[in-house]
């Protein structure tokens, strides 16, 4: 792929964008701003205790996460680790309600979020959560990306969801999010559609769409698989960067 025309990213900051907040804006997660200076490891972010999740298929029942307990806290990094198919990626999946049920199934456990158990959340609530407070970065970006609407439609549709914005002030901060992660002359892609982008140049575009409403979790599942390793590093960094507003990563 020609990266030539990239922008570096070694020296960018990601910008932080403002929820709703004050008197006529309450914030449904119990006010906003937070002090995002100060990651204070003590407070649990996410708690997953004894998730177990199987398929239901002809040949039988397949378990594919059994029994898994950990803790994500502010502003900490985790890394899942495991061999292919093991279960690393269902598990994520599972607790946010990605899992096709049928023939998927969370047989048990809990994955409790500030407090609030995703696995007994409904649909629209799982919405709210999904992408303005944890944010999910897939390993193909072609099957995570709908190929029938523009980039534009499809990275604004969270900032308008979750902060209210106008169509224009969507488009901005879709702009330069595309930019923050190297999309070149961005205001003219964001109206291309995803087949129209290279593997790696989707892939930036899952990731600007992930880092859109500054989601207190990120869920990264290798993230970087398919980009050149010119930018590799680079995106890396860009994304553990944003623990300086507070963000909690999971890298699988």
């Amino acid at each position: 792929m020609n990266t030539s025309n990239a922008r570096d990213l070694s020296d960018i900051t990601p910008t932080p964008v403002r929820r709703p907040g004050g008197p006529s804006h309450p914030d449904p997660r119990g006010g906003w701003p937070r002090d995002r200076s100060k990651p204070n490891t003590s407070n649990v972010l996410l708690d997953i205790r004894n998730l177990e999740v199987r398929f239901h298929t002809p040949e039988g029942i397949v378990h594919a996460v059994n029994d898994i307990s950990y803790r994500v806290h502010e502003g900490e990094v985790l890394a899942v680790v495991g061999e292919s198919g093991c279960g690393k990626s269902v598990s994520m999946m599972a607790v946010l309600g990605l899992i096709p049920r049928p023939p998927g199934e969370i047989a048990g456990g809990q994955a409790l979020f500030m407090g609030r158990d995703l696995l007994t959340l409904s649909e629209d609530e799982m919405q709210a959560v999904r992408g303005g407070e944890v944010a999910m970065i897939f390993q193909d970006p072609m099957t995570a990306l709908n190929p029938v609407l523009s980039v534009r439609r499809q990275m604004t549709e969270s900032l308008r969801r979750h902060y209210n914005m106008t169509p224009e002030q969507a488009k901005t901060r879709a702009i330069e999010l595309l930019e923050l992660v190297g999309i070149p002359d961005p205001a003219r892609r964001l109206g291309d559609y995803p087949h129209q982008f290279s593997g790696g140049m989707r892939q930036r575009v899952m990731i600007a769409m992930m880092l859109a409403c500054n989601p207190d979790l990120l869920i990264a599942d290798e993230p970087t698989t398919a980009l050149d390793v010119t930018i590799q590093a680079q995106i890396v960094e860009l994304v553990t960067r944003m623990r300086e507003q507070l963000l909690s990563l999971i890298h699988i």
